[in-house]
């Protein structure tokens, strides 16, 4: 038995993805295929992406059967339904197979044709196909935008069921794991379901056999009407609610308990079962007896290997339970967990690569990816000099790395290194590197914060020479960078120095203007002060004529 439980883990990838998206309204399994009809407005993509979720493809018509179950899957339907046939580019070519088109399998094979007798041959002709009863089921031609009435889905399965042979007065049901079912039915996919009645005797397709009810307790609940447990030898059981027993002729069904029913007495908090003659607790799937021995705790089903086997799968383990999904890096698609393109998402700032589970950021040439944001990119030199990158709608706005500074050269801009050695950032030693520069220290001394030389605990009395003149690097060499500066703008021809000696002449200029204009108007004002001090003095000692009257 626990072969077999183990086995049939692996149904539940098949049932988890065909439990996915929406219910057909119809189906019809033969083979090794099933065949399901959808309605409701759809485009062609839209009908072949809710196909592929469902794990399979748009219905291929390669055979005249595939073509009789057109007429069993929409009988009773009106309106034209997508088909699983298109021309994805060119023109129709009359010549070759299927005049061009091609399946959403990406082939053209076939035996069969059923074409509308006007068919388009033109390259601007329809290119998605659709069938509908009005037409008798003929391939038509549509606009691929076009809402068609549905659309049909086809799917693939191995191991297939034969339908179970009933008894007189007896039938059975069958229910697939797509969501439709019947009497009728021929060939059914592994984790179909039957229910025979009047017995409501459960079984499930597996490994093209019919286990019967209960089955392991991770699917379905074991075909139990109320909830199925497993015992300590890991066989599972059903039980049923407070005031209700087991049917003992079909296992799986609820009915009303005698009066002396002796698990009463346990109060087990999950299910009871029968132990020789004694009975005792159990618990549901996903839970384990606790030490009281009728309570129950949640088990971590992903400690078993078996869970989740799909390719790309993990287990996350849940309350009883436990649900697969897809590893980081990939997204369910139907039955299977694919590769999830992470670059639509536009995540790096310059190059996006996808990888398989993953991404990978690069950057364009003259950057780097940063090393605290690997989706970002900041420019980078690597030697002495480089060009500038500069705004091509303003040739003044010039960016350079950090650690350079930005120098003229006619109408081009470069960026040349910086010498951060000669600016003594370092306590000690210092190495000027492309765009940064490293600290290093004399031996005996450690470097800390990258620049800091912090002299050694000498305990054996012998340390290093101070100002030996030796140096050492760090254990992990710092290279330090300078502060990005943003933009720059060009520099101007003129040196610091002759700046300053313009700034210092005309300083002098103005000192000697002022001391001139001063000394002008100083002699200006003497000039005036003697002039008028002179006319007095002419009249008080000036010689005059004197006249006389005889004296």
């Amino acid at each position: 038995m626990n072969h077999v439980t183990g086995l049939l883990v692996g149904v539940l990838v098949f049932l988890t993805g065909a439990a996915g998206g929406i219910k057909p309204d119809s189906g019809y399994c033969i083979g090794n295929q099933c065949f399901m009809v959808f309605r409701g407005p759809c485009s062609f993509q839209s009908a072949q992406n809710e196909c592929k979720d469902q794990g399979g493809h748009l219905m291929t018509v390669r055979s005249s059967v595939s073509h009789d179950i057109l007429f069993i899957l929409l009988g009773n339907f009106t309106g034209k339904f997508w088909i699983g046939l298109h021309r994805l580019s060119g023109c129709p070519d009359d010549a070759a197979a299927l005049k061009g088109f091609q399946w959403v399998t990406d082939d053209a094979e076939s035996d069969f044709s059923n074409w509308l007798p006007a068919f388009d041959s033109s390259c601007s002709s329809h290119r998605c196909v659709s069938v509908s009863k009005e037409d008798d089921f003929k391939w038509i031609q549509d606009p691929c935008v076009e809402l068609a009435a549905g659309f049909l889905c086809e799917q693939s399965f191995s191991q297939p069921c034969k339908s179970l042979a009933a008894a007189p007065r007896e039938s059975v049901t069958y229910m697939t794991p797509m969501g439709f079912g019947g009497e009728d039915v021929l060939s059914l996919p592994p984790g179909s379901t039957a229910v025979r009645m009047p017995s409501e005797t459960k079984y499930m397709c597996f490994l093209e056999k019919w286990l019967p009810a209960p089955w392991s307790c991770e699917i379905m609940e074991g075909g139990c009407e109320y909830k199925c447990a497993v015992d300590p030898n890991n066989v599972p059981s059903c039980y049923c609610p407070a005031g209700q027993t087991v049917n003992p002729k079909n296992k799986v069904t609820c009915e009303v308990h005698i009066a002396d029913d002796p698990c009463a007495a346990l109060r087990c908090q999950h299910a009871c079962y029968q132990k020789g003659d004694l009975y005792a607790c159990t618990c549901d799937h996903g839970f384990q007896l606790a030490a009281d021995g009728r309570s129950c705790v949640d088990f971590n089903d992903c400690t078993d290997q078996r869970q989740c086997p799909g390719e790309n799968f993990r287990c996350v383990n849940t309350l009883g339970g436990f649900q697969c999904v897809c590893k980081v890096g990939y997204k369910a698609s139907g039955t299977l967990c694919v590769d999830e393109d992470e670059c639509v998402s536009a995540p790096c700032e310059h190059v996006c690569t996808n990888t398989v589970g993953s991404y990978k950021c690069s950057c364009y040439d003259g950057y780097r990816v940063t090393l605290t944001e690997p989706n970002k990119c900041e420019l980078y030199c690597g030697k002495e000099e480089c060009p500038a990158e500069c705004d091509p709608n303003d040739s003044s706005q010039c960016y350079c790395p950090a650690g350079y500074v930005a120098e003229e050269r006619g109408r081009d801009t470069f960026c040349i290194d910086m010498d951060e050695c000669s600016s003594y950032f370092c306590d000690q030693d210092c190495k000027n590197t492309f765009g940064g520069y490293v600290c290093m220290c004399s031996s005996g001394y450690t470097l800390v914060d990258g620049y800091k030389c912090v002299k050694n605990d000498d305990e054996d009395g012998d340390g290093g020479v101070e100002g030996s003149g030796m140096t050492t690097a760090p254990n992990v060499p710092t290279t330090l960078f300078v502060p990005f500066p943003g933009p720059t703008k060009k520099p101007s021809g003129v040196t610091v120095g002759g700046l300053v000696g313009i700034i210092v002449c005309t300083v002098l200029f103005i000192v000697l203007l002022v001391f001139l204009v001063n000394y002008i108007f100083s002699r200006r004002g003497k000039m005036q002060s003697n002039g008028a001090l002179k006319a007095p003095e002419g009249e008080a000692h000036g010689l005059h004529r004197v006249s006389s009257d005889g004296s």
